[in-house]
Parts: C-alpha cells; structure tokens; sequence
C-alpha cells in the first residue's frame, strides 16, 4: 500500500515532467512564430513573396535537371504552349431534340 508521502512525490514527479513539456512545446511554438514573423518582415523589406525553403531544394531534381536531353531529338529550347486556342461551337444532337 502507498504511503502517503510516496503519492506525494509521484504527483509533484508526474507535475513537474507536465510542466516541462508544456514549456517544450510553447517554446516551440513561440520559436516558430518568430521565425514566420522575420520570414514575413524579410518579404516585405524585399518586396518578395515570401517562398517555402523546402520547395526550392527540390528543384534540382526535375526532369530536365536529370535528363536534360530527354526531349525529342531536333527539339529546340523553347516549350510548346500549353494552351491551344479553338473556335469553340454548338453540337446539336438531333436525333434527342424534341
């Protein structure tokens, strides 16, 4: 049977280790905000949008970086639109209209 004073220790032990976490994780908290805030204060001085760090890691790694003679054999450098203009019309289907 526990003693008093062994129930004690394991509230004021099981207290301070709740303490230390909850100062842990706003800490964490209060070390992200500050980095967001000088993130944000460093776009606007620059007149930047402010950009993800990780995103620009992976730019090494796209498709021309690995295989840059993988296009078409005489293709120039210059990109095809992505975008085709059409004339756009009607297609009347006759035989549902009533």
């Amino acid at each position: 049977m526990p003693t008093l004073i062994s129930r004690f220790f394991r509230f004021l032990l099981r207290l301070v280790f709740w303490l230390f976490a909850a100062v842990f994780a706003v800490s964490l908290l209060v070390a992200s905000l500050i980095v967001i805030a000088l993130g944000l204060l460093k776009a606007l001085l620059t007149g930047k949008k402010p950009q993800a760090a990780a995103f620009g890691r992976f730019q090494k790694f796209s498709a021309d970086a690995i295989w840059p003679r993988a296009g078409a054999p005489g293709r120039t450098a210059a990109r095809e639109p992505d975008v085709v203009d059409v004339e756009a019309r009607e297609v009347r289907d006759d035989k549902h209209t009533p």
